[in-house]
């Protein structure tokens, strides 16, 4: 698997997980229906899945997505919550998205 489909596999999984949180939290802090419940169920269930794909062992994964996700936060932080992003956010986004490439690069070259 390249980098690049690593990556969008990442954000998939990303977006999976931040709406199966963002559901509940929608349900209880804004005062939307317990309906809601169901597909953040099934949301987090595509996120446990989709984690389940990558050619990596868990701990690597994990420590990979974690950049992936740092990027994805901010651009739903912007995008759905309409907060502008400062320079930092952007700055600490890359740097994490670098660290994700390095350590996803570190899968293939090791084999």
């Amino acid at each position: 698997m390249s980098l690049l489909q690593t990556a969008g596999l990442f954000f998939l999984t990303a977006l999976a997980e931040i709406l199966g949180c963002f559901l509940p939290y929608y349900w209880l802090r804004k005062g939307g229906t317990p309906w809601l419940l169901l597909p953040a169920a099934l949301s987090l269930s595509v996120f446990v899945y989709l984690l389940t794909l990558h050619p990596a062992a868990s701990g690597r994964v994990y420590a990979a997505y974690g950049g992936i996700y740092i990027a994805t936060a901010f651009l739903w932080l912007h995008f759905v919550d309409g907060v502008r992003l400062s320079v930092y956010d952007w700055a600490g986004a890359g740097i994490t998205l670098l660290g994700m490439a390095v350590m996803v690069y570190g899968w293939t070259a090791a084999h």
